[in-house]
């Protein structure tokens, strides 16, 4: 099938050092590129990170310190990727979680405001787990039938990311879907807003889901002392917790956003 496209998706997968958003970095990222008339393009990008790859990352990706030696450092092919995904949705398998954290984080590090505004975001693991629970390979078994060679490779992954995406369209574009509260609905539907409204597991604020929208589209604080509080109102009572969150281990996209909800307070705006 061909998916319905209003604008050009982009899936990708990343291979890392590790799972910290924070202190772990990109060493090979894959962008499969779909056009709304179906033509595809797909570029892969081997790094440098900068950092030692632990021997954990090592017997889970199959990357070395030597085979990214001569490799580019992100910031130097940061605009060729962001110019591959310009004006794209994103989708990817553990997308939300992990993937678009994780690149947004390295985009804003090195200086580039990466803008998620108006983009689907896509989380093709979200819509299995809740559809059919099962891993990238199971689901690539149970959707299209065969065996995927090759797991943890960026680019085969991505590729199976793409086909389970479209089998799963046509398996449940009719299907019943009964949220926690007894609500049926047939939610998979060949739309990639509809997709990014169904495989959102919360209502995330920032990327790394530590603070959330509450039923009225304010933000609220999802960890710590102050979760389910407005963060506004926190930073009102307790100005010292913004100075705490800017000094500490949050992803950078994090940080500004709690910088744009301190400058909303005082009247003033700042760029999301």
């Amino acid at each position: 099938m061909q998916l319905n496209l209003k604008r050009p998706l982009a899936i990708f997968d990343l291979e890392t050092t590790g799972l910290n958003i924070t202190n772990d970095r990109i060493i090979e990222i894959s962008i499969l590129r779909v056009q709304p008339n179906g033509t595809e393009e797909m570029k892969t990008w081997r790094l440098n990170p900068q950092i030692p790859i632990p021997e954990e990352s090592v017997q889970f990706h199959g990357i070395t310190d030597a085979d990214v030696a001569g490799s580019p450092v992100f910031k130097a092919v940061a605009k060729d990727i962001l110019a591959f995904i310009k004006n794209c949705d994103l989708a990817g398998y553990n997308a939300l979680k992990f993937d678009i954290p994780m690149l947004t984080e390295a985009f804003l590090r090195d200086g580039i405001d990466f803008d998620l505004k108006n983009r689907s975001l896509v989380d093709v693991q979200n819509i299995f787990m809740k559809m059919e629970p099962r891993t990238l390979k199971g689901a690539y078994r149970f959707f299209c039938g065969r065996e995927l060679e090759d797991a943890h490779n960026a680019e085969a992954d991505t590729n199976a990311t793409y086909e389970v995406l479209k089998a799963m369209i046509d398996r449940y574009k009719d299907a019943d879907y009964e949220d926690n509260m007894g609500t049926k609905s047939k939610p998979v539907v060949n739309d990639m807003q509809a997709l990014h409204q169904f495989s959102s597991h919360h209502r995330n604020a920032d990327l790394a889901g530590q603070i959330i929208y509450d039923d009225e589209n304010i933000e609220v604080f999802n960890f710590g002392k102050h979760r389910g509080k407005r963060v506004e109102d926190v930073f009102r009572t307790e100005p010292s917790y913004y100075d705490w969150m800017m000094k500490g281990d949050f992803p950078l996209y994090t940080k500004k956003l709690i910088t744009a909800i301190q400058f909303r307070n005082a009247g003033k705006q700042v760029k999301m």
